[in-house]
């Protein structure tokens, strides 16, 4: 199963456009990694073509709150419905089963003994500074550790937390997540 692993980093804030509404925002950087190749990448605005074409051959797309936040963003600039391909969204599993979100930055942590190497924020300053390098580096490192926590659930079930200092465990039943989905999607091909 070819799984593309991504995130993205914005240029604004839901406070600079005054609604809680993703596809809003812009969207300054999407980094990802390909099961298939094992490479991770990078792509700003003028690298979309490239994006969905790569997107387009996956059998799912992996992300966290990419059900939410990611793939509403994406698809206005996709000359389709990315919600077509089958998508694994890690927060909403946590959610689904403790009813309840969890940062990123802690499941890291308490998963895998290492946290984020920043935070969204800073990515939009970063931007705002012409700092493209420190951003590409921070969104990578969210689609590394997004990545170990999808492999880290897929081997054992499970996924960690800390609520109020108490290390907890998640358990999940990820018997289904690598099942392939029916979805074919072309639409590249209309750029």
């Amino acid at each position: 199963m070819r799984k593309i692993t991504f995130d993205i980093e914005t240029k604004n804030t839901f406070e600079d456009i005054g609604e809680n509404t993703p596809e809003k925002l812009d969207i300054s950087i999407v980094c990802t990694h390909d099961s298939e190749t094992d490479e991770y990448d990078s792509f700003l605005e003028d690298d979309f073509d490239r994006l969905f074409t790569l997107i387009e051959k996956a059998d799912m797309l992996v992300g966290f709150n990419s059900d939410h936040f990611d793939i509403p963003l994406l698809n206005k600039h996709y000359h389709g419905d990315l919600k077509n391909i089958k998508s694994l969204d890690i927060l909403k599993e946590i959610h689904n089963t403790i009813g309840r979100r969890i940062k990123l930055d802690n499941i890291a942590e308490a998963t895998l003994g290492k946290g984020k190497s920043g935070h969204g924020l800073e990515a939009i300053t970063w931007w705002k500074n012409g700092e493209i390098e420190k951003i590409r580096k921070y969104c990578l490192d969210d689609v590394k550790i997004t990545k170990e926590i999808y492999n880290y659930a897929i081997k054992n079930n499970l996924l960690k937390y800390k609520d109020n200092g108490v290390l907890k465990e998640i358990k999940l039943d990820t018997s289904l997540w690598e099942e392939k989905g029916t979805e074919i999607i072309t639409n590249s091909l209309l750029f």
